[in-house]
């Protein structure tokens, strides 16, 4: 079940957490994983450890913000699976603070990353998918797009929110094609660092722990499979039993 094997598998942002997890499940599954970071040398060292452990995979190291650089390294792939987990502010570092004390030229990071890297990446795979007649496309996105949050990111979650909602327009689009396009909504996770409310936050959780990358990686395996053929359009919340859509 979950058989991915004789299927590329395109995961930006797998340098590291939750994407070095999802490469690593997808690689397990069979797939042959492509190990997207906008760092090459955390790209390579993941597509290495994928290797020893006997499954196949290589780095493809481009900022998923360049929509050029993005074409021209997907180009030469046959695409089956894309998971679009490139997020947080990109490049930078995410400043937390409220959003009537931010500046306008502080927006530009998360919402580049997170919108505009899914446009991109999903805009260069998606006519290979249509015209194989099968693919998947998955973002990991976030409560913070889809109910909203407190915790001073409001540029991030109008990122994460764009996204959904592109990717559920983009999956009915394609739904009779063979592709299915879906999203998960990620609750608090273990890497995001003390934001100075995360363990506050940790103690509103159902289940009392924070997501771990296992936990978004096995929802990937399912989403990616032809065992979910059937499954399209949909924003998942994957978050303990916390609301997030």
């Amino acid at each position: 079940m979950f058989e991915l094997k004789g299927k590329i598998a395109l995961v930006t942002g797998a340098g590291q957490n939750v994407g070095a997890g999802v490469a690593r499940t997808l690689a397990s599954q069979g797939a042959h994983v492509l190990v997207n970071d906008i760092v090459a040398d955390r790209a390579g060292e993941v597509a290495d450890a994928i290797a020893r452990a006997g499954h196949a995979a290589e780095p493809l190291p481009f900022d998923v913000t360049d929509g050029d650089a993005a074409r021209a390294a997907i180009a030469d792939w046959p695409i089956d699976i894309l998971v679009n987990n490139a997020g947080n502010a990109g490049a930078e570092t995410m400043e937390v603070k409220p959003f009537a004390q931010t500046d306008p030229d502080e927006w530009a990071g998360p919402i580049e990353v997170n919108l505009y890297g899914v446009m991109y990446c999903t805009h260069a795979v998606l006519p290979g998918m249509i015209e194989r007649g099968w693919g998947r496309v998955i973002g990991v996105v976030s409560g913070a797009g889809t109910v909203g949050v407190n915790i001073g990111v409001a540029a991030y979650s109008a990122g994460k929110g764009g996204a959904a909602g592109l990717l559920r327009s983009v999956a009915l689009e394609v739904a009779q094609t063979g592709v299915t396009v879906n999203s998960i909504a990620l609750g608090l996770m273990s890497n995001t660092g003390d934001t100075g409310v995360t363990a506050q936050l940790e103690r509103t959780i159902p289940t009392r722990r924070l997501g771990t990358p296992d936990d978004v990686a096995a929802l990937c395996a399912y989403l990616a499979s032809e065992e979910a053929s059937w499954m399209t359009a949909q924003t998942i919340p994957l978050a303990g039993g916390s609301i997030t859509s």
